[in-house]
Order: C-alpha cells, then sequence, then structure tokens
C-alpha cells in the first residue's frame, strides 16, 4: 500500500511541478475527486499518518509523561488534526489526476475501478506489484548470472584467463 502512494506522491510531485498554470475545470476537478474516493488514496495516506505521527512522538515530547499523555491524546485514531492534511492531499491528487486526463477519461477510469474487476484490480494491485517486483528481480539475477557465464566463457575462447 505504502509503495503505491509513493508512486503516486512521486507522480503528483513531477507532475505539479511541471504542469501548466492552467487550473483544471470545476467538473473536470469533480470527476478527479471522484476517482480519487473510489482509488481509496485518502484511505492509503490516513493509514500513513499515525505512523508518522508515531515516528514524532519522541521528538516532540523529548521522553516526558506529561507532554507524552497529551501527545497521544491530541493524536489518537479518528482525532481532526489529520483532515487538514487528509483534504490537501486529496485535492492535489485531483489536481494532478485533472491535469492529466480529460473529462471523459477520468470518468472511463472510474468507471472501471467502480466496476467488480476494476475493485478486484485495487485489492490485489498491492500484492500483485510486489511479487511483480519479486519475479523482476529474480528474473534480472539470473540473467546476469548466466550473461555473466557467457561472457566469461566467450572471453576464454578469445584467449582470455579469468
Amino acid at each position: 500500500m505504502s509503495r503505491r502512494l509513493l508512486t503516486i506522491a512521486g507522480a503528483l510531485l513531477f507532475l505539479v511541478c511541471g504542469a501548466s498554470a492552467q487550473a483544471p475545470s470545476p467538473e473536470a476537478m469533480n470527476a478527479a475527486r471522484k476517482l480519487v474516493v473510489t482509488l481509496k488514496i485518502a484511505d492509503q495516506y490516513r493509514v500513513l499518518l499515525p505512523q508518522l505521527l508515531l515516528k514524532l512522538r519522541p521528538v516532540v515530547a523529548q521522553d516526558r509523561p506529561e507532554i507524552e499523555r497529551d501527545y497521544d491524546a491530541l493524536t489518537a485514531p479518528g482525532s481532526e488534526i489529520y483532515a487538514p492534511f487528509v483534504t490537501s492531499m486529496i485535492d492535489q491528487i485531483a489536481a494532478l489526476y485533472a491535469a492529466s486526463f480529460t473529462l471523459d477519461e477520468l470518468r472511463q477510469i472510474e468507471a472501471f475501478y467502480a466496476q467488480p474487476a476494476g475493485r478486484k484490480f485495487l485489492e490485489k494491485s498491492d500484492a500483485l506489484t510486489q511479487a511483480s517486483t519479486q519475479i523482476g528481480q529474480d528474473v534480472s539475477q539470473k540473467a546476469a548470472d548466466e550473461l555473466k557465464q557467457r561472457l566469461i566463457e566467450a572471453l576464454r575462447q578469445k584467449g582470455h584467463k579469468l
């Protein structure tokens, strides 16, 4: 899940930096927001926020129990402390999508992900990404090993001592 969010965040930064000054239409933004909701991107982000706040806890609380208690209360799950960041993330990703796709494309993408096949793809995408990455690494390692042997053999045939 976090790989997909990091990919999205990276794409967001890349495209926002290079995006033109022209703002997407309100209709495109609405379609893009609907797509963001369908893709459950905000849900993924909400999962990451508590981890972020947990990492910040020792820095902010400075190992002082009285501060730690108040910190924990302020950052409890469901706390409104997350709301502005989630809203900002949704708006920025929606703007990215609205700038990257036409209104019709946004509607088509959202329609796909709203269907059972699209929902199944979303459910399995993290596992598929991890498995695909592992397959790529395994095949690359096998290729490197085999190519190394072939190259060594070819160089030996040319008289090189390896």
